[in-house]
C-alpha cells in the first residue's frame, strides 16, 4: 500500500492538514490503508494525487509536484510537450471526490488508533485526536512563551500559504479547510464526554445554471472573499430580492462558488472573480459547496431547531412546529405569500377546517424559515409549495413569530404601513471606538488626497455621489462617477470610488445622503472648492491574468462614468481607515448544548501579520442562521466588549467557547460586490 512516512526533520512545523512534519512547500504527507487506483497517482511523486491538477496533453499531477516542476521546466513530464501551469486546470469534482475518500491512518495510530477518509483527518487531528493536540500546545509554548501574548502566536489550522494555493474544494471542503482562526461549529465538544454534539457538517457541491434573457443580466449576487483577503474563497454573502438568482432559488447566502463556466475560482483574487462572474453570456453554470446544516447525532430533526432564539434585530421566537398528514396527499390549509419589505415566505391564512388551522400552532404572518430541512429565509411561496408536495406524511415547519403578531388578533388584512409603524426600531449603529482600531487587512491600504480648484460659481464639479449614514450599511459618501463636463474630470486628482471626507472644512462624513447633497450644493456655489477625499487600494502582489483578463478587470475597478447603480467592489470597504467604520452590536442566544454557528477567519499570520477576524461560514440550522443578522464577510472587532484588535485566533477561539448561553459580537459589515 502507499504511504508517505513523515521526516524526522524537528525544524519543520507540524502540518495542519496531514498531522505530518514537513517543510513548508512540499506536499501533505499521508499513510494510505488500501491500495490505490493508479489512476488517482501523481506522474511525478508516484503518489495519491494532492489537489490534483489536468494538463491539456490529458496527464494529472498533484498541484505542488506539477508547480515545483514547472519552476525549472517548460514542458509535461510525460509527454514533454510544452506546458506552463496556467493553462492546467483543477480536477473534476469526480476524481477530487474520490480521493477525498482514500482510508488514512492517524499519524499517531498506535495511541488514538483511527483510521478514516483523507477529508476528515484534518477535522480529527484539530477537534479529536489527544496526541496531536498534545504536540501543537508543545510546539506553540517552545516558540511563544506566554499563552496570551498578542503578537507571533500562529493558530490551529493549515497554514496561509496551504489555504491559498488550494485549487479547488472538496464535498467536505467547509470542515477541510481550517484557515487559522477558524472556529469549526461541527466539532464544538461538551465538557462531560469529551465528544463531539454533532458529527459533521453536511456540504454538497452542487451545479446551478442559470439563464440570462439578457446576456448582461445582474445575477443578483453580493459578493465577498478572494485569495487576497482573509476569506480566501469567493462566498455569497447575499441574494437580492427580484433578482433572477432570488427567481430561482436555488442559492443562497453562505455557498462558495468553486466554478464559474468552467473557470475555476478556487485561488482567484476578488476583482477576478466578480469579473468573471460578469462576463456577458446567456447560460452560466456555477459549481457551489452549499452547506446543509449539522447531520445530528440525536436523529430528531427538531434537536438544534426547536427552542427560544429572539432576535434583537426583530424581536421573536424561533418555533418549530411538526404537522403529520392522515394521507401524503392531504393539503395543509396553509396560504403562502411573500412581502415586498422582506425578503422570505410567510403565511397569510390559515384555511378554517385545514390541518394546520386544527393544530393550531402556526399563526398569520408567521415567517417561514425552513421546511423539512429546506432553508426558505430567501425563498419563494412557490419553492415552499414544491417542498410541501413533496413531503412524505409528517411536514417540519420552522418559523420565526415576531413579537407583534399577537397584536394582530390573526388579521391578514393590515398593509405594510401599519406593520412598519409598529416594527422594532432600527438597532444602534456607533463609530468605531479608539480600543477598536486597527489597521486593514494585509494588501489594503487608503490614502488621503485634497484638490483645491478655482471656478465659475455656477459650473458643476460634475460627480455624482451614494451613500451616506442613513443606508443600510452606514457607508460614508463616497463618488459613484465623475463626468466629463465637470472642472473635478479635468483635474484629474478626484476618482469614481473615493470616499468624501469634507468640501470647503465642512465634514461629510456623518451625513445621510440628502444632508450631504445639500452641503455639495451650498459650497458648490463658492468660487474657491476644497475637496478632501480618501481613495482606498487593492494591492495584489500576483498578477498573472493574461491581457484579455485585464481589460476585464479595468472594466471592474474603473467604471463608465455613465455607469447606472455603481457600486465599489466589497475590497475596496476593506482598506477604509478604521476611524470611518460604524459598528453595531449583534446579541446571539443559545442552549448549552448548540454551536453558536458561525467560523471564523483571522489573527495573527506571519505572512500578513495581524488580520482581523471575519465571518466566513453561517451554517443552517443554528442560532447565527436564525438571527438572520450576521453575514459572510462581517468583520468582528469586539466579543462582549472586549476588543478582537490584536488577538491571535488561539485566544479568541476559548473566548467565544465560553460563552454559553448569550454573546454580544460586535461588528463591521460591508456590502458585497454586485454581480
Amino acid at each position: 500500500s502507499y504511504s508517505r512516512v513523515a521526516p524526522c526533520l524537528c525544524s519543520f512545523p507540524l502540518a495542519g492538514e496531514c498531522g505530518q512534519q514537513h517543510e513548508g512547500q512540499d506536499s501533505h504527507l499521508y499513510e494510505y490503508q488500501d491500495e490505490v487506483d493508479d489512476e488517482l497517482v501523481c506522474h511525478i511523486c508516484l503518489q495519491p494525487l494532492l489537489k490534483p491538477m489536468d494538463t491539456p496533453c490529458g496527464h494529472t499531477y498533484c498541484f505542488h509536484c506539477l508547480s515545483s516542476f514547472l519552476k525549472e521546466q517548460d514542458f509535461c513530464p510525460v509527454d514533454r510537450q510544452r506546458l506552463q501551469l496556467h493553462q492546467c486546470r483543477p480536477s473534476s469534482l469526480l476524481v477530487r471526490n474520490l480521493l477525498d475518500k482514500l482510508t488514512v491512518l492517524c499519524p499517531h495510530y498506535a495511541e488514538c488508533q483511527q483510521q478514516m477518509q483523507r477529508c476528515e483527518l484534518q477535522p480529527h487531528l484539530h477537534n479529536r485526536c489527544p496526541v496531536f493536540r498534545k504536540l501543537r500546545e508543545e510546539a506553540e509554548r517552545r516558540k511563544r512563551p506566554s499563552w496570551n501574548e498578542l503578537k507571533g502566536r500562529k493558530g490551529d489550522g493549515e497554514s496561509p500559504g496551504d489555504a491559498k494555493h488550494m485549487p479547488t474544494l472538496s464535498r467536505v471542503a467547509a470542515r477541510d479547510q481550517a484557515e487559522p482562526g477558524l472556529i469549526n461549529p461541527a466539532y464544538e465538544e461538551s465538557e462531560d464526554d469529551n465528544t463531539p454534539l454533532r458529527s459533521s457538517l453536511v456540504a454538497e457541491a452542487n451545479v446551478v445554471e442559470l439563464f440570462r434573457e439578457e446576456p448582461e443580466e445582474e445575477l443578483g449576487l453580493r459578493i465577498v472573499g478572494g485569495k487576497d483577503t482573509p476569506l480566501g474563497n469567493i462566498v455569497i454573502q447575499e441574494i437580492v430580492r427580484d433578482t433572477l438568482a432570488a427567481r430561482d432559488g436555488r442559492l443562497a447566502p453562505g455557498d462558495h462558488i468553486l466554478e464559474v463556466n468552467d473557470v475555476s475560482l478556487a485561488s482567484v483574487p476578488h476583482s477576478w472573480a466578480i469579473a468573471v462572474l460578469r462576463r456577458p453570456c446567456s447560460l452560466l453554470r456555477l459549481t457551489v459547496m452549499q452547506e446543509k446544516g449539522f447531520k445530528c447525532r440525536d436523529p430528531r430533526p427538531e434537536h438544534h431547531l426547536h427552542g427560544n432564539t429572539t432576535s434583537n434585530h426583530n424581536p421573536g421566537t424561533v418555533i418549530q412546529v411538526t404537522l403529520v398528514k392522515s394521507q401524503r396527499t392531504e393539503p395543509l390549509g396553509i396560504k403562502l405569500i411573500r412581502k415586498s419589505d422582506e425578503s422570505g415566505v410567510f403565511i397569510l391564512d390559515l384555511l378554517s377546517g385545514g390541518l394546520a388551522a386544527k393544530d393550531g400552532k402556526l399563526r398569520n404572518n408567521d415567517k417561514v424559515l425552513a421546511i423539512n430541512g429546506h432553508d426558505l429565509r430567501h425563498g419563494t411561496p412557490e419553492s415552499a409549495a414544491q417542498i410541501i408536495q413533496a413531503s412524505e406524511v409528517r411536514v417540519n415547519f420552522v418559523v420565526m413569530r415576531h413579537t407583534e403578531t399577537q397584536e394582530d388578533g390573526g388579521s391578514s388584512g393590515e398593509g405594510p404601513q401599519g406593520r412598519a409603524s409598529r416594527r422594532a426600531p432600527e438597532p444602534q449603529y456607533f463609530r468605531r471606538r479608539s480600543t477598536y482600531m486597527k489597521d486593514p487587512p494585509g494588501g489594503f491600504s487608503s490614502q488621503e488626497k485634497t484638490v483645491s480648484l478655482k471656478k465659475e460659481p455656477r459650473l458643476s464639479l460634475g460627480i455624482t455621489i451614494a451613500g451616506g449614514r442613513d443606508c443600510r450599511s452606514r457607508l460614508p459618501v463616497y463618488i459613484t462617477s465623475v463626468q466629463p463636463v465637470g472642472c473635478l474630470h479635468r483635474d484629474g486628482t478626484i476618482k469614481t470610488g473615493d470616499i468624501l471626507l469634507s468640501i470647503n472644512g465642512v465634514d461629510l462624513t456623518q451625513l445621510t445622503y440628502n444632508e450631504a447633497v445639500s452641503v455639495l450644493k451650498t459650497q458648490t456655489a463658492q468660487s474657491q472648492v476644497v475637496l478632501r477625499v480618501i481613495q482606498t487600494i487593492s494591492e495584489d502582489p500576483e498578477d498573472d491574468s493574461d491581457a484579455a483578463n485585464k481589460d476585464e478587470l479595468d472594466a471592474v475597478e474603473n467604471p463608465r462614468d455613465d455607469s447606472l447603480n455603481w457600486s465599489p467592489l466589497w475590497t475596496r470597504w476593506l482598506g477604509l481607515p478604521s476611524h470611518m467604520h460604524w459598528c453595531r452590536d449583534i446579541v446571539l442566544l443559545k442552549t448549552n448544548n448548540e454551536s453558536w454557528g458561525f467560523s471564523i477567519v483571522g489573527g495573527y499570520e506571519e505572512s500578513h501579520g495581524q488580520q482581523p477576524f471575519f465571518i466566513k461560514t453561517i451554517v443552517p440550522g443554528t442560532p447565527a442562521h436564525f438571527d438572520g443578522r450576521l453575514k459572510c464577510g462581517d468583520e468582528i472587532v469586539a466579543v462582549n466588549g472586549a476588543t478582537t484588535v490584536g488577538m491571535n485566533n488561539s485566544s479568541l477561539i476559548p473566548m467565544l467557547k465560553l460563552q454559553k448561553n448569550k454573546v454580544t459580537l460586535t461588528v463591521v459589515s460591508w456590502p458585497g460586490s454586485l454581480v
